[in-house]
Order: structure tokens, then C-alpha cells, then sequence
């Protein structure tokens, strides 16, 4: 069960750490249309549509929505932490 633990967290710290890279990247005009942040997006872009439909950027710049993201990919990390513990 640890192994199985902690291959989840590593899924979760690698899919973060993606997302991170995504907030970022989009910081820097030329480096977000690089081919590396095309991968980035394909992975982590659908996911972060799911909460822009909730909070839309604010003034058409401002994305609030990765905020919501990363914390609900820590309460859902925590809450598959606690079933495989069961």
C-alpha cells in the first residue's frame, strides 16, 4: 500500500508541477508558444477550462481560475489519500 501511496502523490506533484509550469509560462509571451508549453497546455488546459467557466478572467487578463485548480487538486489528492488508507 506505501508504493501505491506514493505513486499517487507522485501523480499528483507531477500534475501540479504541470500546472505551475502553465501559470508561469504564460507570463512570457515567446516561451508560451514554445513547443514545450504546447504539451504543457494539451495536458493541462482542459482541466483549467473546467474552472474558468467558473470564474472568468477578470478584465480578460486577470486568471483567477488556477487558484481554484490547485486547491482542488490538493483536497481531491487528500481525499484518494484517505479512501486507499481505508
Amino acid at each position: 500500500m506505501g508504493l501505491f501511496l506514493y505513486v499517487v502523490h507522485l501523480l499528483f506533484s507531477t500534475y501540479t508541477i504541470l500546472l505551475f509550469i502553465r501559470v508561469v509560462g504564460s507570463w512570457f509571451p515567446s516561451f508560451a508558444r514554445s513547443k514545450f508549453m504546447r504539451f504543457v497546455g494539451h495536458y493541462v488546459d482542459p482541466y483549467l477550462n473546467l474552472f474558468r467557466r467558473l470564474i472568468p478572467p477578470i478584465g480578460g487578463v486577470l486568471d483567477l481560475s488556477p487558484l481554484l485548480a490547485f486547491f482542488a487538486l490538493r483536497i481531491a489528492e487528500s481525499i484518494l489519500t484517505y479512501l486507499i488508507m481505508l
